[in-house]
């Protein structure tokens, strides 16, 4: 994964990569962070080979860039590294792409506010598909009922489809599947 290619994704996407293809995951989780009182000369040799270590990751870049979004780095203590980058690295990294990085936060936002107005869509079409309209009042109001409920289901069904469509379209799903 490049970094143009994990500057496109979306958080959830980046951290699904990370979970699943993260090179650290066989690694002792203390070395990429300074205990508290660790002399510089040892921080420096560890930091040293946390780079290293992620160099050779295939979602560094996912890991980078999830790092920035989430504003990690302190500009007063070298504390850590994350995504083959020291923390003053990241934080000097934040500087130079806060316009970009202003923008993907806001549009990992949306994409969340998006996924909540799916997810509850779903539930609703899903609630009014199995909901049985039944009432006292004969056969012809029972067929009222029920063509009242297919219409509120053709139209949650629609407006789930737009949203997905206009979501997949700005993740990159050019043709929604």
């Amino acid at each position: 994964m490049t970094s143009t290619q994990a500057r496109r994704m979306r958080r959830p996407v980046l951290q699904a990569a990370i979970d699943v293809g993260a090179k650290c995951v066989q690694a002792d989780p203390d070395l990429f962070s300074r205990a508290d009182g660790e002399p510089p000369a040892t921080w420096q040799a560890q930091r040293a080979e946390a780079i290293g270590f992620c160099r050779g990751c295939p979602v560094r870049a996912a890991c980078e860039e999830l790092a920035l979004r989430d504003g990690d780095g302190n500009p007063r203590i070298d504390d850590l590294v994350r995504g083959g980058r020291s923390g003053y690295e990241l934080v000097a990294l934040r500087e130079l792409q806060a316009q970009r990085l202003t923008a993907a936060i806001t549009a990992d936002e949306a994409s969340d506010q998006e996924w909540n107005e799916l997810r509850d869509l779903a539930v609703k079409l899903n609630r009014e598909a199995r909901r049985m309209p039944t009432r006292s009042g004969g056969m012809p109001h029972q067929a009222a009922l029920l063509r009242q409920q297919n219409e509120r289901i053709a139209e949650l069904a629609a407006k789930l489809a737009v949203v997905r469509t206009a979501r997949r379209a700005r993740t990159g799903w050019e043709v929604a599947a």
